[in-house]
């Protein structure tokens, strides 16, 4: 198998393990909020608020491979892992949508994201949630991943160490 195949079978089977553990409604632990709020500025722990169980779940499980990776990050670094996505709350979709919203991204791409409904919000995600992160006054960095968590590395800004731990982190 060639590596843009090996890369696209790795990326399905991520989307469909993140499918199904979106399915479990449910939030983190207590403990696990607790953890993640500490690690946030006010205005940021206001938009984790905004993110789905299944959206904070997952940035928890992110932030922490980033920890096992990185010894002590900066706390932008955790905000970053944690609120990456959080421009999904725009779009107000469910799983089942979401998954169609995907597809739609993958088939349709640049025109599907610039439509004007929740599906295109959804695509424009990292966009979206740039612009949130900046309003609450977060630090660059974290507002630089949300925008460019979908780019590849060529694009990112962010030092690309870090970056990539955030990248990794984020699909495993």
């Amino acid at each position: 198998m060639d590596v843009a195949s090996t890369r696209a079978l790795s990326n399905v089977r991520h989307l469909v393990g993140r499918f199904f553990l979106s399915l479990w409604p449910v939030g983190p632990s207590a403990e696990s909020e607790a953890w993640a709020q500490s690690h946030l500025l006010s205005g940021e722990v206001v938009l984790w608020g905004r993110m789905s169980g299944a959206d904070r779940r997952h940035a928890i499980a992110v932030a922490r491979r980033v920890v096992s990776a990185i010894d002590e990050p900066d706390r932008p670094v955790l905000a970053a892992a944690l609120l990456h996505d959080v421009g999904k709350v725009d779009s107000a979709l469910g799983t089942p949508t979401r998954v169609v919203a995907t597809v739609i991204g993958l088939v349709g791409g640049h025109r599907a994201s610039a439509s004007e409904g929740r599906i295109g919000r959804y695509l424009r995600h990292p966009c979206i949630g740039a612009d949130l992160l900046a309003a609450a006054g977060s630090d660059g960095l974290t507002v630089a991943w949300a925008a460019e968590h979908h780019l590849s590395a060529q694009c990112w800004t962010v030092d690309p160490v870090v970056a990539g731990v955030l990248h990794a982190s984020d699909n495993d």
